[in-house]
């Protein structure tokens, strides 16, 4: 008996890494010692019990089962059984991860001993216990209804005997073949909670995908794995909440646009704010690469808030030059003649500038003579002095609506006629700026 005892022990650390009977690893195999009690005779012998046991579902197997007894002078009884195993740990009555996991068998077989064979019935209950996810151990008790034969007995002749018996058995069982593993991250399927984990992916014991910042994305798509974040960025946060993950964003703690990587442009200028040097420049101003508006005349006065942007001017006139103060100089003429000199015209030149820089104006051009030749002559060669001036200034690109004249003859002079130098300064066309409109 302890040599068959031993024999079991030892088989059970030799078959250890096989995987106990599943849903997974449906054959099995048990063997185990056992007593076998003789009702008739009552007394006791050796039992082996080798069976082959098929998982039907997590309520029934069905058993294979040999059991074979002896008696110092040979075999007594040997007898198959096909049995139908329910296991009350089935989910429904108790637990299928129980310490102890009870169960009731029974079937038909056919028995063998020394004098008669024939059908047989047993019926019983046992106990499982796993002792890991590799081994289990069956404890069993059984009735088993025995034949009726005769038997030659010294001094007796022959007698009709039974084998009625009461069997106890202790039985290793383990599974053939390998747990199902589908996505082959090392956890069985029965355990594995995420079965179609791709292959390669680190998995917890659970079977699922690592996600060690717990955001919910699995680290293998997680492209922040060790910040929580959102799905919708793979992983990653995004802190100000300006929809450009943090990863991509330049100001991460506060919103901003795309098109400046998450950066803000809180004036619109299209600098943003962590490179502007006028953050709060005037909306639709146009700036210059430092985020400030541009003052093109440089005259202090911004261009989005200068009237004559071109032309330097006051504030106090919106940037424009104050024309009721300009002192326009005077156009010489020679005596006699109606066509502009050089120096008048670059005179007329600088004035066509800053009148064109004006949004709106309304300029007089006055014509006048010396008093030499008849008051008529002179009127007309006055307006043709006025004219020339006037068609120059066009020309130049002036408006011509905001541009008219004046002839006065020789009824304004500057000066007195008196002297050559003085009739000089009378042969002139003058301006008089009646009104800027900016």
């Amino acid at each position: 008996m302890k040599k068959i005892t031993f024999f079991f022990l030892m088989l059970t650390f030799i078959v250890g890494g096989v995987v106990a009977q599943n849903a997974d690893n449906k054959w099995a195999i048990g063997l185990g010692p056992g007593i076998d009690y003789n009702l008739e005779k009552e007394e006791s012998n050796i039992l082996a019990d080798f069976y082959i046991s098929r998982y039907l579902s997590p309520s029934f197997d069905l058993m294979l089962d040999n059991r074979v007894s002896w008696w110092e002078d040979g075999v007594d009884m040997n007898t198959a059984l096909l049995n139908l195993r329910y296991k009350l740990s089935n989910g429904y009555i108790f637990k299928e991860n129980s310490a102890i996991q009870p169960y009731l068998f029974g079937g038909v077989g056919y028995m063998w001993d020394n004098n008669a064979n024939g059908v047989n019935f047993d019926g019983g209950l046992g106990f499982k216990v796993p002792v890991s996810e590799k081994v289990a151990l069956f404890v069993a008790g059984s009735y088993v209804s025995g034949i009726d034969g005769e038997r030659l007995m010294p001094g007796q002749g022959l007698v009709s005997v039974n084998d009625d018996r009461f069997q106890v058995t202790s039985i290793i069982e383990f599974a053939l073949g390998k747990a199902k593993d589908s996505d082959g991250d090392g956890v069985p399927d029965k355990k594995d909670e995420c079965p179609d984990t791709p292959p390669g992916v680190q998995v917890d014991e659970k079977g699922c995908p690592l996600d060690r910042d717990g955001d919910g994305v699995p680290d293998y798509k997680d492209d922040c794995p060790d910040e929580p974040g959102l799905a919708k960025f793979n992983g990653c946060p995004d802190r100000d909440g300006d929809g450009i993950p943090d990863k991509d964003d330049e100001c991460p703690d506060v919103p901003g646009l795309a098109k400046f990587k998450g950066c803000p442009d809180t004036d619109g200028d299209g600098v943003p704010d962590h490179k502007d040097k006028c953050p709060d420049t005037p909306k639709g101003c146009p700036v210059d690469a430092d985020g400030c508006p541009l003052d093109s005349d440089g005259d202090g006065v911004i261009d989005c808030e200068d009237d004559c942007p071109t032309v330097a001017g006051p504030a106090s006139n919106k940037g424009c030059p104050d024309w009721q103060s300009l002192t326009i100089p005077a156009i010489y003429f020679d005596l006699n003649k109606a066509v502009l000199k050089e120096e008048g015209k670059a005179e007329l030149d600088k004035l066509a500038d800053q009148l064109m820089a004006s949004k709106e104006f309304e300029l007089v051009i006055s014509g006048h003579t010396c008093s030499v030749g008849t008051e008529e002559y002179n009127m007309g060669l006055s307006e043709k002095r006025a004219q020339a001036v006037v068609k120059y200034l066009l020309s130049k690109g002036v408006n011509n609506a905001y541009v008219g004249s004046n002839n006065y003859g020789e009824t304004k002079p500057a000066v007195d006629n008196d002297t050559r130098a003085h009739r000089k300064m009378n042969r002139r066309a003058e301006f008089d700026v009646a009104k800027i409109r900016k």
